[in-house]
């Protein structure tokens, strides 16, 4: 051992204590995930990743020579995320948070000797683990990407075209919610046809379902505020600002769990949905135009 515990100095000692509590609160964290998970494999990934943590507590503790209680709001708020949204999303962002712990570690290996190989297990081994972690619902990505992408592209542009078109908050909720419930159907059918088809290891009815879920699920939300507000452009502007929502925080889930890039994706898909938008408008004011229609 390079240093004892009196020989730290306060600021290295809180340093590793503030390490102690990390390691010690994330064992526990993977420890009731591992509980918590249907799949073996998985279960056996996060034990080990659980008892990794564990012991890297414990090579701390060497130097502190003091036990470190777990952050128990900690455990609450990822074992929560994890169940809500996937346990894979959850250790991410859990990961994504402690990227500055690795670079602590290994700025300390010139004081402390097992620095370098904390930090090194930090790198590798827990990031190879996680690796190997299985969800069903990630693999139904492409799926839920698929019914998402067609709901907001062609929902938001025939909502700005009907709401040009009928200037009437009941006629256009009635319109868009018989197209997108029939587009919804249509989506998830076709998807199961084209799951079918493809040597891939998903179900065809569990990809028609995510499709089509993720589908109706965004036509619900795009719908309401001509459900709830009279005034129909501020309700397109609801439900375009539902669609921003929808890409962020979907495209945000992506961005972690699949570590795959945010801004571009993100900016994609907006583009698409509101360039169709916005010519779709423009198609209801010709065709209100065209017919004679006063507003």
């Amino acid at each position: 051992m390079a240093q004892t515990s009196r020989s730290l100095s306060q600021n290295i000692r809180e340093k590793l204590l503030t390490f102690q509590e990390n390691e010690i609160t994330e064992h526990h964290i993977y420890k009731r995930l591992a509980q918590a998970i249907d799949s073996p494999e998985n279960s056996r990934i996060l034990n080990d990743i659980a008892e990794d943590e564990l012991r890297h507590y414990h090579d701390w503790r060497e130097y502190t020579q003091q036990d470190v209680e777990p952050v128990r709001w900690r455990i609450w708020k990822y074992y929560t995320i994890s169940r809500i949204f996937g346990f894979t999303f959850g250790i991410k962002l859990m990961e994504r948070g402690e990227e500055g712990a690795q670079e602590n570690y290994a700025a300390l290996q010139d004081v402390i000797a097992e620095a370098s190989r904390i930090a090194e297990e930090e790198n590798s081994h827990e990031d190879a683990l996680i690796a190997m972690l299985d969800e069903e619902r990630l693999r139904y990505t492409g799926s839920i990407v698929l019914g998402l992408n067609d709901a907001l592209v062609e929902l938001t542009g025939a909502l700005a075209g009907l709401t040009l078109a009928l200037q009437d908050t009941d006629l256009i909720a009635l319109t868009g919610s018989i197209t997108g419930i029939a587009a919804a159907l249509s989506m998830g059918a076709s998807e199961y046809l084209s799951t079918r088809t493809e040597d891939s290891t998903k179900h065809p009815v569990r990809a028609s379902l995510y499709t089509g879920g993720a589908y109706l699920m965004t036509v619900i939300l795009l719908i309401l505020p001509y459900l709830l507000l009279d005034n129909y452009f501020v309700c397109l502007a609801c439900a375009l600002l539902a669609a921003v929502a929808i890409i962020g925080l979907f495209n945000y889930y992506v961005a972690v769990a699949k570590d795959e890039p945010f801004k571009e994706r993100f900016l994609e898909m907006a583009g698409l949905s509101f360039g169709v938008a916005l010519f779709s408008f423009f198609i209801g004011f010709v065709i209100r135009r065209f017919l004679g229609i006063d507003a």
